[in-house]
């Protein structure tokens, strides 16, 4: 799938015939144990391969196990409930946030843009968690979400070329939406209040990443932009102005981190 450029847009008695019959006999099986014996080894193998315990590198398949992370894994481990971002801010100033809300787990049907979603769409949705965030002045907020896709890594690494060579994270008609709760700081985060926004597809595990951005009063920002873009030196937007591509970039990252930290483990074989 490839998209349009925006408009500003997987039994014989006789003693000398005995030996001959046992032989034939301990032959065929012999035989019957070789072929069950291969048979054996050759699908332990194949299990091996299938739930990849068969590296020499003492760990787990990275893909075999993230796709039942999203629900044996604690929510706090996933998305905890505070967070810190030395640096994170806009010239390197830090950054601190706050848990307000997860949403419950669900599948992907309007958590994005619809040619967002076309473009998720060949790798599938198996589950998506989400969770929104504010700093700690409480005028900015974020949904950090965590795509887990049915993916294998060629289709993940054929996505993330796509992204990459058609700059797709960066188009303002291919974003993700925001989570906003119920009698919380970000119960007015709509997708009019999107500022900013980072999308990260990752090709060593089937997830994605995202994060997206706003103020926290409700207002409307007519002119979103990329949390890369928006970090540029010398950006003088509305996103870039007040950090907003920084909180997205922020939380992302973090999350990201906690993610690689939460798969590292359970991939790892027991010594």
């Amino acid at each position: 799938m490839t998209f349009a450029r925006p408009d500003t847009r997987d039994t014989d008695t006789v003693r000398p015939r005995t030996f001959g019959v046992r032989l034939r006999t301990r032959t065929t099986a012999a035989a019957a144990c070789l072929v069950l014996g291969l048979g054996l080894i050759g699908g332990a193998m194949t299990g091996s391969w299938l739930i990849g315990d068969g590296s020499g590198d003492g760990t787990r398949s990275a893909y075999a196990v993230t796709g039942s992370l999203w629900h044996s894994v604690p929510v706090d481990r996933l998305f905890p409930p505070t967070l810190d971002g030395p640096g994170a801010g806009p010239g390197g100033a830090g950054r601190a946030w706050t848990r307000v809300a997860v949403a419950p787990d669900s599948g992907c049907k309007g958590a994005f843009d619809p040619l967002l979603g076309r473009a998720l769409a060949p790798v599938g949705c198996l589950r998506l968690l989400r969770a929104t965030y504010t700093d700690a002045t409480r005028s900015h907020v974020t949904t950090v979400g965590l795509l887990f896709t049915r993916a294998d890594a060629a289709a993940m690494g054929a996505l993330k070329r796509q992204f990459k060579d058609e700059s797709l994270d960066r188009r303002t008609d291919l974003m993700p939406r925001p989570y906003a709760a119920r009698d919380t700081v970000a119960a007015g985060f709509g997708d009019a209040q999107r500022a900013s926004w980072t999308i990260s597809v990752r090709t060593d595990v089937p997830v994605v990443v995202y994060a997206v951005s706003g103020f926290a009063d409700g207002r409307t920002v007519t002119e979103p932009q990329s949390a890369a873009e928006a970090m540029k030196s010398g950006a003088t937007t509305v996103p870039a102005q007040s950090g907003l591509g920084n909180e997205a970039t922020g939380l992302a990252d973090r999350i990201e981190a906690g993610l690689n930290r939460t798969v590292t483990s359970a991939t790892e074989k027991p010594s």
